[in-house]
């Protein structure tokens, strides 16, 4: 995935707030991340067993190796920025909520992501709060992770 592709963020084809409705659905990408990565990822970050050991987890309560929350979110936020963050106005993130970690992301295993408008509320000149959820499903269609955040994006100038 390559990002260095998207549009100048301010040319025609850019999503202001303008352009979003409570219930507009984003298909984002999907990503495999390997077993070298997740543990990789883990060892700098998240150096739990059941991320960096595969003998110690495959004895653990997960049956093998899996990723780390954060490794989780962070594919995620690359997924919606390569789909849906990059093509728009954004101005700024003001948080995230309610994050769910449902079912662990393991290796080799494709994830794809989805991004639902929940809200667009015009607060200011020039911007508006949006609030969106955003999940990964795995291959089989279980969900991985949910979680709900807020953003400033601008209006259409």
């Amino acid at each position: 995935m390559d990002l260095s592709t998207h549009p100048d963020p301010w040319d025609d084809t850019t999503i202001y707030a303008d352009d979003l409705s409570a219930g507009d659905v984003y298909e984002l990408g999907s990503y495999t991340p390997t077993r070298e990565e997740v543990m990789s990822f883990a060892e700098a970050w998240d150096p739990q067993f059941f991320h960096i050991d595969q003998g110690a987890a495959e004895r653990g309560l997960f049956g093998g190796l899996i990723a780390g929350g954060i490794h989780t979110m962070a594919v995620f936020q690359r997924l919606s920025v390569a789909d849906f963050w990059g093509k728009s106005a954004t101005i700024a993130a003001r948080g995230i909520r309610d994050v769910r970690f449902i079912k662990p992301m393991r290796p080799d295993i494709t994830v794809a992501g989805r991004l639902v408008v929940d809200e667009v509320a015009h607060r200011a000149a020039g911007r508006s709060l949006v609030s969106v959820s955003g999940s990964l499903r795995d291959e089989s269609g279980a969900s991985v992770l949910s979680l709900s955040l807020d953003a400033y994006i601008a209006r259409r100038p």
